[in-house]
């Protein structure tokens, strides 16, 4: 049972090491720019201020306020907790790690590249986390898959920059889901706050997240 066990988890490192070669081994100059931008936080502010905008102009102060409290509560949990708890906890280096014996191989842009240990990705915790509570909060398919399309392309951009393995953006997948899922039911029993049928202004951070990625690709093209 133990060899067998052995086994299938030697196959699966084996195929989350291909498949990042994969990713991680075709690159370009424009995409390095491109996916360095995708990857920083502070390009999706914009973004991230559409989506308050909807929260207000559809729910009451006391709701808004609780919504805050409830994002900073996931951020927590997807970001400080699993960056300070299960990084060092785990101990899986990121490719990018001169430790690693697989950094000989990776393809760096600007020399970034990273922390210590890279399970599970705060980006793809942090991403997901948005798109699941957004998702439960407004109840409109076409922001969610918006959302969900975003938090792959931020995914893909972290296995390109070399930083993280498949399985570690697995891992942010799955504690995005369990956190959103718990936070969210705790902000709707608290809050007693019933998703609305009818939403205004729900195609504003579909259009800011469009247009950010259009002034990427240019700007991508310019560099």
């Amino acid at each position: 049972m133990t060899e067998i066990a052995d086994t299938l988890v030697q196959r699966i490192t084996d195929a989350d090491t291909a498949i990042f070669l994969a990713v991680n081994g075709s690159h370009a100059h424009f995409w390095d720019v491109f996916m360095t931008c995708v990857s920083n936080p502070l390009v999706w502010v914009p973004m991230y201020v559409a989506l308050v905008y909807v929260l207000i102009s559809n729910y009451s102060y006391r709701s808004v306020l609780m919504c805050a409290l409830a994002v900073c509560a996931l951020i927590l949990i997807t970001d400080a907790f699993s960056s300070n708890v299960i990084r060092p906890f785990v101990g899986r280096l990121r490719p990018s790690n001169l430790n690693n014996p697989l950094s000989d191989v990776v393809h760096i842009v600007d020399g970034h590249r990273g922390g210590r240990f890279g399970f599970p990705s705060a980006h793809s915790g942090n991403a997901w986390a948005v798109a699941f509570f957004v998702a439960y909060l407004f109840r409109k398919r076409v922001l969610t898959w918006f959302l969900c399309a975003w938090a792959l392309l931020v995914c893909y951009s972290r296995l390109y920059l070399g930083v993280h393995y498949p399985g570690d953006l697995l891992g942010g997948l799955v504690l995005a889901v369990v956190g959103a899922t718990l936070v969210y039911w705790v902000f709707a029993k608290v809050s007693r706050e019933e998703p609305k049928p009818e939403l205004r202004h729900v195609y504003i951070p579909i259009i800011v997240g469009m247009l950010t990625i259009m002034i990427l690709f240019v700007v991508s093209l310019c560099r």
